[in-house]
């Protein structure tokens, strides 16, 4: 380590950045961020920092760099393309002993600034001490990925109870073994899922006692989206790898599934047509006892838990029973499923309405409004619905819409098995069984599917059969 990392508090202090063009002002955002007092020096100015001085958060001086400019300032940073002028800058800074930093010259810096990861107030500098800026750009987006944006604000909550806890514990041993519980449990969570009332009110009331620090369960409802793992959001992933047992669908991937925490206990709930595992009411009765048995548990749904998810009745038993939770929504098949199949759901041209369908059969029948699905001018999307396909072709040609309409089915989509079926309604059914397609689907139907021919990108190790 050639470089001490430390962090320079600059705020209402003059700092001067000689340079006026689009670098110099990039290294004045920075500055501001920090709360400092900005002057930039040049014979001329970038239109960014003309902005910034119209709104009086910063202070131009349109001159020639001269030593005196200098003067009174905590750091100076120059940004020219004047060799002479940064090694001007460089060594008068030096004389007086005032940090310089020269972009793109370290041998002329007495400091550099890192890659930054702001999560402020937490702040985390990647550097490669000049040597290869853009690794330290490259470790600095893995960080990212791997830090949720609301850690700052778990700092600053943390902040606020410090002295509550320093009265609270009276050794820093104490307090340290304090603050690893909290920053492992439901405290972060209920941040990080937008509850900052409900983890102060929880932090006060561990520290005063009143709530064990012993680990309290929760459920993390979690959309696994279409089937792609690489769709999953940053939140999804993190809480899979923090459960404790993992309550997953039939619709969930084998590639989303592997992703799921090693030692985590599986438990299956999945449905099939007229085959049940485990009744509903039996699943939500089983997501709030894992809880409140103390487990960390990851409710696993195929696409989005409040589109066809059945989510909502499982939070209202968890509310019944006041264990904690959080939704993290996933992309649900229509979307994901479409996009990869090369069909937009509205077009300017085709479509400026989608409606989403479930089409489970109940008894036989099918119970649907037809004739608002018949519409022209929009797209149907229906979840569920291979087994009465020919059903739902049949009525919508009664109910008006052309036998001609073109439709896709869609098996397995956004995966390495995607099969996608093009047809009209009139022959629909027919190629669907030649194709001998199997659960789960999806069916799109709408004038929007004639640009599949055109826009098609994804390409699975399956071929489409038409």
């Amino acid at each position: 380590m050639q470089a001490l990392p430390i962090f320079y508090n600059i705020a209402k202090r003059r700092c001067v950045v000689v340079g006026g063009g689009d670098v110099a002002a990039r290294k004045v955002s920075m500055l501001l961020k920090a709360n400092a007092v900005v002057t930039v020096v040049s014979p001329a100015f970038h239109h960014d920092l003309e902005t910034l001085a119209s709104a009086e958060k910063i202070q131009l001086v349109r001159a020639t760099y001269d030593a005196a400019q200098l003067s009174g300032a905590c750091l100076v940073i120059a940004a020219t393309d004047d060799q002479l002028v940064n090694v001007a800058v460089s060594n008068d800074a030096m004389q007086i002993n005032i940090p310089v930093n020269v972009v793109d010259a370290p041998e002329l810096c007495t400091f550099t600034m890192g890659s930054i990861v702001d999560r402020s107030p937490v702040v985390i500098a990647v550097s490669s001490e000049g040597n290869a800026p853009v690794l330290a750009r490259y470790i600095r987006t893995k960080i990212e990925t791997m830090l949720p944006a609301g850690y700052g604000r778990i700092a600053a909550i943390a902040g606020e109870f410090r002295e509550k806890v320093k009265a609270r514990f009276a050794t820093t041993q104490q307090r340290r073994r304090f603050w690893e519980d909290v920053l492992q449990g439901p405290v972060v969570e209920r941040v990080l899922s937008g509850q900052e009332q409900s983890a102060r009110e929880l932090l006060a009331s561990m520290i005063d006692g009143a709530t064990p620090l012993t680990k309290q369960g929760e459920v993390f409802l979690v959309g696994g989206g279409p089937g792609d793992p690489d769709l999953l959001t940053f939140r999804a992933l993190r809480l899979m790898q923090q459960c404790d047992v993992c309550v997953y669908d039939k619709l969930v991937s084998p590639e989303v599934m592997a992703l799921v925490r090693r030692d985590a206990e599986l438990i299956y709930v999945g449905k099939a047509r007229d085959q049940h595992t485990m009744p509903q009411e039996e699943i939500n009765a089983l997501l709030a006892n894992l809880a409140l048995a103390g487990k960390r548990v990851l409710r696993l749904k195929g696409g989005d838990p409040f589109i066809f998810g059945r989510g909502g009745e499982e939070i209202e038993t968890l509310m019944q029973h006041g264990v904690p939770f959080q939704v993290v929504p996933g992309i649900t098949a229509a979307n994901g499923v479409s996009s990869y199949a090369g069909i937009p759901l509205t077009h300017r041209d085709y479509a400026q309405a989608c409606l989403f369908i479930t089409g489970h059969l109940r008894d036989g029948t099918l119970d649907l409004d037809w004739a608002s699905m018949a519409r022209p001018k929009q797209t149907v999307v229906i979840y569920m619905g291979l087994i009465g396909l020919a059903q739902i072709c049949e009525q919508l040609i009664q109910h008006g819409a052309p036998a001609s309409l073109p439709v896709a089915v869609v098996q397995q989509g956004t995966t390495q098995r995607q099969k996608v079926v093009t047809a009209t309604l009139a022959d629909l059914a027919e190629k669907v069984s030649q194709a001998g397609l199997k659960p789960p689907c999806l069916t799109i139907i709408g004038e929007v599917v004639r640009l599949r021919e055109k826009l098609a990108w994804f390409e699975p190790s399956l071929t489409d059969e038409t």
